[in-house]
């Protein structure tokens, strides 16, 4: 971002969303002087430390662990004593363009139409009969940062009867799938297009092959629900490419590290650096859009009613292992090696660069270079 950010915003600062150009802003100043910070000191030792606060901002690849780690557990509470699948529903690449010109209205009705075409399925009868939930987290990237907008859904398999008061398990025989995936992507198909069309009439959609599959996919969770909640948990509160993935960096290049998703190779990218920047603040989000969105049973609204199926659905604790969440990392004293620094006061920028002149100033941990304050110019539409 220091490197090429000036360059970036002075060509196409003018027409840039107001969303990425607050994502730059934070990233330069995350974990740096301008954020303003706090002093912890050792209570083995007494060594003050300088701690700069962070950003929090989604798109930030160092901010987010701790937020990530609550939401987790938040989840786990109400997780039901049931199998629960995997399903995932992708948008087709004709379909990619329109909807990052309109992100907020199509990928919500993104969210939408992929809840209604599960629950349409699985009311019916000859599938589960009942209402289901489901915790849909939208990721909208690829492993080498193309946009490609899909929904991660995590759904308990059984219903809800419609007397509000019988659980309905999905039937043995549909261990392996919850519903039929060719008939959930037609359905998904129809539903997506016409909410679409419905929230922007103006506007014309391209034409997709009536013949063409759209992808869904759904699979039984082998590993517990607690696996998949990290695998989403990952991308709630950070972004789509962390500082480690980048491996080289010149005046005109990025190169950064990715898996392939068709031989699980591990691979290197190099791209120009402003097709990487464009790469990746095109998955920063509109302010205030939520990337987590809960469904049905799984609502907020339904707290009871899954407090009531937990305790009737109960199993004995023998049947499965407890699972154990890794505790937040806590803050080592560099001086010692002791856990035990106690935060004693907040300080602000100003304060921040008198203790920095001093001649014997806190020690900093995790220490950043001073930001850089780029100029905001005219200039081209970002492609």
């Amino acid at each position: 971002m220091r490197r090429h950010g000036p360059a970036y915003l002075e060509r196409y600062g003018a027409s840039l969303l107001p969303s990425h150009a607050r994502a730059i802003d934070a990233i330069l100043d995350c974990r740096t002087p301008a954020m303003g910070g706090h002093i912890a000191a050792c209570e083995q030792c007494g060594t003050e430390h300088l701690f700069y606060h962070s950003c929090r901002n989604r798109a930030c690849p160092q901010c987010g662990y701790d937020a990530t780690q609550r939401w987790i557990g938040e989840q786990e509470v109400w997780l039901l004593p049931v199998p629960y699948f995997h399903v995932v529903f992708t948008l087709p690449a004709e379909l990619r363009r329109i909807v990052r010109s309109h992100q907020k209205e199509l990928l919500s009705v993104l969210f939408k139409a992929a809840f209604q075409s599960l629950s349409d399925l699985c009311t019916d009868p000859h599938y589960l009969g009942g209402q289901v939930g489901a915790l849909a987290v939208l990721h909208t990237w690829t492993r080498t940062l193309e946009w490609h907008p899909h929904v991660h859904m995590l759904v308990p398999g059984g219903a809800m009867a419609p007397d509000g008061r019988t659980w309905l398990p999905a039937p043995p025989r549909r261990k392996r799938y919850l519903v039929p995936v060719r008939a959930l992507a037609k359905r998904f198909r129809g539903r997506f297009l016409h909410l679409a069309r419905r929230a922007l009439p103006g506007v014309s959609f391209p034409d997709i092959p009536w013949g063409k599959r759209w992808i869904v996919f759904a699979k039984p969770v082998v590993q517990k629900a607690e696996k998949v909640l990290e695998y989403l948990g990952r991308y709630v509160h950070r972004t789509a490419l962390s500082d480690h993935a980048i491996v080289h960096c010149d005046d005109k290049t990025v190169t950064f590290r990715y898996r392939d998703s068709r031989d699980q190779a591990r691979k290197t990218m190099t791209l120009p650096a402003d097709e990487f920047l464009r790469r990746f603040l095109q998955h920063v989000l509109p302010k205030g859009f939520h990337r987590v969105r809960a469904f049905g049973l799984l609502h907020s609204t339904h707290r009871d009613t899954l407090r009531q199926l937990q305790l009737v659905l109960a199993r004995p604790a023998t049947v499965d292992e407890p699972f154990e969440r890794t505790p937040l990392p806590r803050l080592r004293c560099s001086e010692c090696g002791h856990t035990s620094l106690r935060v004693v006061s907040r300080v602000s920028a100003a304060e921040i660069l008198a203790l920095l002149n001093e001649s014997h100033p806190p020690r900093i941990p995790t220490a950043r270079a001073p930001p850089i304050r780029p100029p905001r110019a005219t200039g081209a539409m970002p492609p």
